[in-house]
């Protein structure tokens, strides 16, 4: 009935304890979260597993992962709590394999700013930025990611146990592989993956200051390390569907632009019909996601406003990836937004976009209707 046990160790530095468990000892890491600001993993080996966990509490704790329904845990917990006692030793019971969990949305007016935010080390070294700081209520999460250095990354093959994710490159170069999708290949400036969920992936090597954008659902998810399969897999399956989902790969040098509005309201000072209104490129995420989240790249090569427009989406986010783009309110809140700035616009409030020059953006939108919810 049991699958396995796992003793929680604590620690005050992830890093630290996995240098000593893995590097020194020989354990294996198995489960990582999260990739931004990672606070727990798991790791085997030497016929132990163990829950690695960043904490102040010192309490040994013994975890027990079961494959029974959760409804047998009370006879369980009766049959050891004399034996739990006995050993000064605290059982947690869990579900070994839990559903994902995907919170409500709590959207609000979120602004990032270059300027204002610090950045931090997530996974595999590589330096995080919050785009929603609030998350959404852990709904959303969106990150601004860096490696500052040219050469290999200190990757290894892994996947994520998540609901939707797509990876925009906005600066440099990153050549991945992915499961099932033929040979490495290489991430310019512009280009954009979707990561269906739990599909096999490696970063192999990065440009110096190689940016990406990275956007998915629920804010808080683990990533997986895989120790059977290795990539790439020989074999190119483009229409295999991961959870319901199928890979796309935008090359930015293949796309053509189409007419954009800013959500279906019509442009005021330039007409969609003429050479200066507003361009998109579409990313190919809507179709590969059945219409869970939809992605462009939108140009204001001109002095352009929109009309007023509200939305009843989850989530309609921003990210300013070239020039300046003005966001007004209708109560008449004016932000205005430069490069690397990203705004989170909440349902029901109308709001117009406006540049003085030029600007060049990039706009997710996970419609309220299509999204899963718990």
């Amino acid at each position: 009935m049991i699958k396995h046990a796992a003793v929680v160790v604590h620690c005050r530095s992830l890093d630290q304890a996995l240098a000593w468990l893995v590097d020194q000892l020989g354990f294996q890491l198995e489960r990582i979260s999260p990739a931004d600001d990672p606070q727990l993993a798991e790791v085997k080996g030497h016929g132990v597993r163990c829950i690695v966990a960043v904490t102040q509490d010192a309490q040994p704790r013994v975890r027990l992962q079961l494959a029974a329904p959760l409804a047998s845990l009370p006879a369980l917990r009766e049959r050891s709590a004399a034996g739990s006692h006995t050993l000064d030793i605290e059982f947690e019971w869990i579900d070994a394999s839990p559903p994902l969990h995907i919170p409500a949305a709590e959207p609000a007016l979120t602004i990032a700013r270059a300027t204002d935010q610090a950045w931090g080390v997530g996974r595999a070294g590589m330096r995080y930025r919050d785009l929603i700081p609030d998350r959404y209520g852990g709904r959303f999460i969106a990150s601004h990611i860096h490696i500052p250095t040219a050469g290999p990354v200190p990757d290894y093959v892994h996947f994520h146990d998540i609901h939707f994710q797509l990876i925009f490159c906005k600066a440099g170069w990153v050549r991945v592989v992915y499961e099932d999708q033929g040979p490495p290949f290489v991430l310019q400036a512009g280009d954009c993956v979707l990561q269906p969920p739990r599909i096999r992936h490696r970063v192999l090597e990065a440009s110096a200051n190689l940016e990406v954008i990275e956007i998915g659902c629920p804010a808080v998810h683990d990533t997986y390390v895989e120790h059977t399969i290795t990539l790439p897999t020989g074999k190119v399956e483009t229409d295999r569907l991961f959870a319901g989902q199928r890979f796309v790969r935008h090359v930015a040098t293949d796309a053509t632009q189409s007419p954009w509005s800013w959500l279906q309201a019509p442009v005021c000072k330039v007409a969609v019909d003429t050479p200066d209104a507003p361009r998109a490129f579409d990313l190919g995420i809507a179709a590969a996601t059945q219409g869970i989240a939809s992605a462009r790249v939108v140009t204001m090569s001109h002095a352009t406003r929109t009309a007023s427009a509200a939305h009843d989406h989850d989530l309609v986010f921003l990210f300013v990836l070239n020039g300046r783009l003005s966001v007004t309110a209708a109560d008449g809140r004016r932000e205005e937004l430069r490069e690397d700035d990203a705004i989170s616009l909440p349902r029901g409030n109308a709001v117009a976009l406006d540049v003085a020059e030029a600007a060049v953006f990039l706009e997710v939108i996970c419609p309220r209707s299509a999204s899963a919810a718990n």
